[in-house]
């Protein structure tokens, strides 16, 4: 496992659980707002961490954790992943995997053998706006549809997420969402913040009275929609 950074302890991560946070390396997307850049571009050039190391230190936490959330980067580039949560499942605990659900094979395997417990997806804008807001031309999005469909399905607990950007979000995007995630149990807008290390420079967040429009935009077609980051 490319293992570039461990979170010990975290209630923001894992829906009403304190957990830990893996992040992974490298991702096969280069959404100009994204705050992991370094991770996706370079992940070479961050701290590598051990798995023995992050697994003792889950053993011994594993009293006072509830869960661990594996994000990235994207961890369903890592082919070993589910022999990690193996390891991790024997200590009792709960994962949870963010995903940006371009590697359906992946998370329907990790469902299927009941290795994960909870997956949050991204869904990056419509998919009239997909390429723009993932840095790729023209992009295939029939494996984020698959993913898409799978999780309305109701395999496993799920969310969808959107992290709102003021150059790359419309008022238009979020009713092709709306009817892309009809009947999604949910559905989170999450507020951009500039990290510092984006991929690219100048993006910006909407301001609250719009972000609450973009919710209720959402709320006629999801179970539960919530903004994040507010």
């Amino acid at each position: 496992m490319q293992i570039h950074g461990f979170n010990k302890t975290t209630l923001l991560d894992y829906p009403e659980h304190l957990a830990a946070t893996i992040f992974t390396g490298g991702c096969n997307f280069r959404c100009p707002f994204c705050h992991n850049a370094s991770l996706v571009i370079n992940p070479a050039s961050q701290p590598y961490i051990p798995e023995d190391e992050v697994l003792a230190a889950l053993k011994k936490r594993r009293t006072i954790l509830e869960g661990v959330c594996i994000t990235g980067g994207e961890p369903t580039l890592q082919k070993d992943l589910p022999l990690f949560i193996e390891k991790i499942k024997k200590l009792g605990l709960n994962v949870k995997l963010d995903t940006n659900g371009n590697h359906p094979a992946m998370m329907k395997y990790l469902i299927q053998e009941k290795l994960i417990d909870y997956v949050a997806m991204d869904v990056k804008n419509s998919r009239e706006s997909y390429g723009k807001t993932i840095g790729i031309e023209n992009p295939d999005l029939s494996k984020i549809c698959e993913s898409v469909d799978y999780l309305l399905e109701g395999h496993i607990t799920y969310e969808f997420r959107t992290t709102v950007v003021k150059e790359l979000h419309t008022a238009a995007d979020f009713e092709s969402i709306g009817l892309w995630l009809n009947g999604a149990d949910a559905y989170f807008l999450q507020c951009f913040e500039d990290s510092g290390d984006l991929i690219t420079q100048g993006m910006t967040a909407w301001d609250k009275e719009s972000m609450v429009r973009f919710k209720d935009i959402m709320e006629k077609y999801v179970k539960k929609a919530e903004i994040r980051g507010l």
